[in-house]
């Protein structure tokens, strides 16, 4: 990433950010080095998912947050003082989220402190730093790291409902059925995606939740095909994403147009492990390296996050979390620098108020801490021959259908046509 409490962001990550976030405007492969920094650490505090269901993405974004880290130390820290990362495995499980954030505000006392990946191990982390005046998310301190725009809930489906428009006439669209993994996030997502459908002028035919400790997906992907949808929105996280994907191969899903906003497919070893199963998913992303979106630094940052995972057992290609991470405390450094300072109103006031130029291109906080404007990618999977990490490096097997000035490609559809 990350969003979604209070106010119910659907993009929590590594991205949704705390006390300070974003900084160095560009990455040197060579960074010069500046005057040793002296003296007492700058602190910054997180949880982070590095175990259980989203550790493919947490262990991803903790290795982008300590080459800042490393980037930052070696061009003279903060105010002169180096930067120390001070995090503690969350497990993904939310119930351990609140007694780490008091220990990293009353004990270890960090200076600032950003949020952990995924919604759901993220909200539980508010009330904590709301009593301790930090910089953070959803209220006036709160900034988002992901690119939902002032209305996240639905921003994350808008493209795949504008995909849905374009064609509906085409492909006789009318029908859709949900299936909703009973977390916070997904349940905000899915939430968005009844407003969209609404404005589409579909009719609803399935609509269930279903534990996020399911581990059995056939009886679901059987009930959603005897309604026999046109289309099949899903808002799930990386394991129920694999088993939906699973089952609906195991089942023979047939459907027009499929799957919505899973969460999962967009990492590397997901990519791997499914690997042609994938072609035909269309659903979100929150940046790849196509041409139109390498902005300055980035394919350099990732040059250097790529040799550096290697042998970790972390994403080995980092696209879909890795820039946001780096980026996110790249926003943080910028603050206390230009701020010269560790005040949290200052620092709040400064991210407000200013727009931040970092490897995932220009940054700008609108009134409620979301970016002023979205900039959700919808994306395809298609033309996945193989398990390879070659068949999608480079940002191959996955294509950019929305927002047009993004677009790289036309959906392939129905879905149910498609080999797998």
């Amino acid at each position: 990433m990350f969003r979604r409490g209070t106010r119910k962001r659907i993009a929590a990550s590594v991205a949704a950010a705390v006390a300070v976030l974003i900084m160095m405007t560009s990455i040197a492969q060579n960074p010069v080095l500046a005057e040793t920094p002296s003296g007492k650490p700058v602190t910054i505090g997180f949880s982070m998912p590095l175990t259980g269901g989203l550790a493919v993405n947490g262990t991803s974004g903790l290795l982008a947050m300590q080459i800042w880290a490393e980037d930052t130390n070696q061009k003279g820290g903060l105010l002169g003082r180096p930067v120390k990362l001070v995090y503690y495995d969350d497990q993904t499980n939310p119930s351990l989220v609140p007694g780490i954030y008091t220990k990293l505000l009353d004990v270890d006392k960090v200076d600032l402190v950003v949020s952990a990946y995924g919604t759901n191990v993220t909200a539980p982390a508010l009330p904590v730093v709301m009593q301790h005046n930090m910089t953070e998310f959803r209220y006036p301190k709160y900034f988002s790291m992901l690119p939902v725009g002032p209305d996240p809930r639905a921003a994350i489906s808008e493209g795949f409902f504008e995909i849905v428009n374009a064609n509906k006439e085409k492909l006789g669209l009318k029908t859709i059925a949900l299936a909703v993994d009973d977390g916070e996030a997904t349940r905000n997502t899915a939430d968005g995606a009844r407003v969209n459908l609404k404005k589409a002028g579909l009719q609803v035919v399935y609509d269930k939740t279903y534990p996020p400790t399911t581990t059995d997906f056939t009886p679901i992907v059987r009930a959603i095909q005897a309604t026999n949808p046109d289309i099949v929105y899903v808002a799930s996280y990386p394991p129920d994403s694999v088993g939906l994907i699973r089952a609906m191969h195991e089942v023979g899903l047939n459907t027009k147009i499929c799957c919505g906003t899973m969460t999962g497919p967009q990492s590397t070893s997901i990519k791997t492990s499914l690997g042609p199963m994938l072609n035909g998913i269309i659903t979100f992303d929150w940046w790849l390296p196509s041409e139109k979106l390498r902005f300055p630094g980035v394919m350099e940052f990732l040059q250097r996050y790529q040799k550096q995972a290697a042998g970790k057992g972390v994403d080995p290609l980092g696209y879909y979390l890795a820039p946001w991470a780096y980026a996110d405390l790249q926003v943080v450094g910028e603050a206390v620098e230009q701020t010269k300072s560790l005040d949290q109103d200052k620092i709040a006031d400064y991210i407000r108020s200013h727009t931040f130029k970092t490897v995932v291109g220009d940054v700008a906080f609108g009134k409620k801490g979301e970016w002023a404007k979205a900039r959700v990618l919808t994306i395809q999977f298609q033309n996945i021959t193989g398990t390879n990490i070659d068949d999608f490096r480079d940002g191959k097997g996955e294509v950019v259908l929305w927002p047009d000035e993004y677009k790289a490609g036309e959906p392939i559809l129905p879905y149910s046509s498609i080999k797998h």
